[in-house]
């Protein structure tokens, strides 16, 4: 159905491979867990199953730089009253995809509403999102990947930081198309394991011209590093996960580390 990585994309690896692990009978134990994925057409829907999916219905959220705020705001208004009034209780993702399909023409063609004040309005496009990827991988110990990690970042102007050795971190924040190639070059190196742990997306509500200054608004982090907390570990591969919660805590984001390894930071 969706024939090229381009087209269907899983966000959350970890919750995907946690549930074939329980549907498989690998485990007898399910945390509360959202399966998502993007749909990449001439729009893109983020999709997120939840946890009594189809009884309850799906998460879905279209974007596409194509629409103004006010277009996308109706559509994804108009396309949650369709998932409400239809599905009840059957799979409804591929119908709701058609529905997408035979009625975006309708939402693309509308003008953009005026901002109060002004009879024009320089609105920013859906492309104009600031990102942050959470990224796990098993280990980070190549010095080659560890540079490419360090010049892509500073290539694509994003910040953050990475953390080496075992397990590795990656945080990247910026414009959501420079963040997403990151990602791009990033899954195509060689790793045991590598997947986004968890990512924000927080759409510009402003003009374009705010641009600059909304992403600055955004960031935790003002430049992009490589961070090394108390090296230990026969190997020298450890980091003290504790530096890492006090490091997260101070940027603001304290919770990621409970998302990353399941347990409260301290």
């Amino acid at each position: 159905m969706f024939p090229t990585e381009k087209e269907f994309v899983v966000t959350d690896h970890l919750a995907l491979s946690r549930m074939r692990d329980y549907v498989e009978k690998q485990t007898s134990f399910i945390a509360i867990l959202k399966i998502q994925f993007l749909i990449k057409e001439t729009l893109s829907l983020s999709c997120a199953y939840p946890f009594n999916y189809p009884a309850a219905p799906p998460e879905i959220t279209v974007r596409s730089p194509l629409l103004f705020r006010a277009q996308q705001a109706q559509l994804n208004a108009d396309l949650n009253t369709y998932l409400e009034n239809t599905c009840n209780g059957d799979v409804c993702v591929l119908s709701a995809t058609e529905w997408i399909k035979d009625h975006a023409a309708v939402y693309l063609s509308k003008e953009p509403l005026p901002s109060s004040g002004s009879e024009t309005s320089t609105v920013a496009p859906k492309d104009a999102i600031f990102t942050r990827l959470w990224i796990y991988s098993h280990h980070i110990y190549n010095k080659q990947k560890r540079k490419s990690i360090l010049d892509w970042a500073k290539e694509l102007s994003l910040s953050g930081f990475s953390m080496p050795g075992k397990p590795g971190v990656i945080c990247v924040e910026g414009l959501q198309s420079t963040c997403e190639e990151f990602w791009t070059r990033i899954r195509r190196l060689t790793w045991q394991r590598i997947l986004i742990r968890h990512r924000e997306d927080i759409p510009f509500l402003g003009a374009a011209a705010d641009l600059t200054i909304g992403i600055q608004k955004q960031k935790k982090f003002p430049v992009f590093e490589e961070k090394h907390f108390d090296v230990h570990g026969i190997r020298g591969n450890h980091m003290d996960l504790g530096q890492l919660y006090q490091f997260l805590n101070e940027k603001g984001c304290a919770d990621i580390f409970q998302i990353y390894f399941g347990i409260a930071g301290r």
